[in-house]
């Protein structure tokens, strides 16, 4: 605790840890301020991030980036998680879907490149482990035509293909779960050789915390960075209103990028301390997670939770915007380098997706 503490008075940007009250105190006091309480929820996730960001950076120095990069993905992924959850209670398929398929497009090209933006600006140029990131932007890929046919099948009318969809999309489901679990097997078990970091990491600037503490400290910020998000998501709709966002553009674009704070914290420092096998393994690995686990896994919850079973089908838009985050970051992953110019072509597609969204929303 004495760490943590040292930690805030050293940091100044922890001081904003005061939002993290303040936001609940708010949200029971004045439950329909939703354009205040959209405000105070992300100030408060900015420091919780943070927090998390150093937390994961201990966590990695004990483990290796591989296993760092993939802890900070799942625990940061309980956000969009526990969000969804909700979500599928009340029956808002279209909100999970437009959830998930946000976090997949702003993990794979806003994380990403502004990872390889950041280190460039700091590094001339930066290695990384080639073997990892085609593994993941394979999987990545994969389970891009694992959404990519329920649309395409959904696309037909009648009663008959929506059974079918929800046939598929349970089948489906099952499968990609289960080619998850075995691409963990292979990159952290039986050929783990493969996958380990490549770069020669820069001298940390202070000692690590101790791993019981770092993973103690990782696991309560994310537990408040969900609780938080919570908070944002049920303001996020009136806040909009208020400042002219469309919601194409809210569940894209805001809700995915706030709701991904704390990973995106811990791989723009690994960036900037030249560990980028741990910033592309949390962007591409988180962005893996949400495809071939969480997706899947809200898929199969529906049929407990959710009034009715949820399917696989995604409106084409989103498919399309997901296989060419995919395919972009296959291309700037290809050659195990990076610098500074490759981030802001990455950025650059994002940034074009996300006018589109504020323009044109899909239908």
């Amino acid at each position: 605790m004495n760490l943590i503490l040292k930690e805030i008075r050293r940091n100044p940007l922890l001081w904003l840890l005061i939002f993290v009250p303040t936001v609940f105190i708010a949200e029971h006091l004045i439950p329909h301020a939703g354009t205040l309480l959209f405000v105070l929820s992300i100030l408060a996730i900015v420091p919780l991030a943070a927090l998390l960001s150093r937390a994961t950076e201990s966590v990695a120095t004990k483990t290796g980036d591989t296993v760092g990069g993939l802890l900070n993905a799942t625990l940061g992924n309980l956000t969009e998680l526990v969000i969804a959850l909700a979500a599928l209670r009340a029956g808002e398929y279209v909100l999970v879907k437009a959830s998930i398929a946000g976090a997949i497009v702003t993990n794979t090209l806003f994380m990403l490149g502004a990872s390889f933006l950041i280190g460039g600006l700091m590094h001339h140029e930066q290695k990384f482990n080639i073997a990892s990131a085609r593994l993941q932007a394979g999987l990545l890929f994969l389970a891009t035509i694992g959404l990519f046919l329920p649309t395409v099948v959904g696309r037909r009318e009648g009663l008959a293909i929506a059974q079918v969809t929800q046939n598929l999309s349970l089948c489906l489901a099952v499968l990609l779960i289960v080619i998850y679990g075995l691409g963990l097997l292979f990159s952290l078990r039986t050929h783990r050789e493969f996958f380990g970091s490549v770069a020669a990491h820069a001298e940390e600037d202070e000692a690590p915390w101790p791993l019981n503490l770092a993973l103690v400290t990782l696991t309560g910020i994310t537990i408040l960075v969900a609780l938080v998000s919570e908070v944002f998501v049920a303001s996020v709709e009136e806040a909009a209103r208020t400042m002219g966002m469309t919601d194409a553009f809210v569940g894209f674009i805001v809700v995915a990028l706030v709701g991904g704070a704390a990973e995106m914290a811990a791989a723009f420092s690994g960036a900037r301390k030249n560990r980028l096998d741990l910033s592309v393994g949390i962007a591409l690995g988180s962005a893996t997670q949400i495809a071939l686990f969480v997706a899947p896994v809200l898929v199969l919850a529906s049929y407990v939770l959710g009034p009715s079973p949820m399917t696989l089908e995604f409106w084409p838009g989103a498919v399309v915007m997901m296989l060419l985050a995919t395919l972009t970051a296959t291309m700037v992953c290809n050659g195990g380098r990076s610098a500074w110019f490759p981030g802001v072509l990455v950025l650059g597609v994002y940034l074009m997706f996300a006018i589109t969204l504020y323009l044109l929303p899909p239908r």
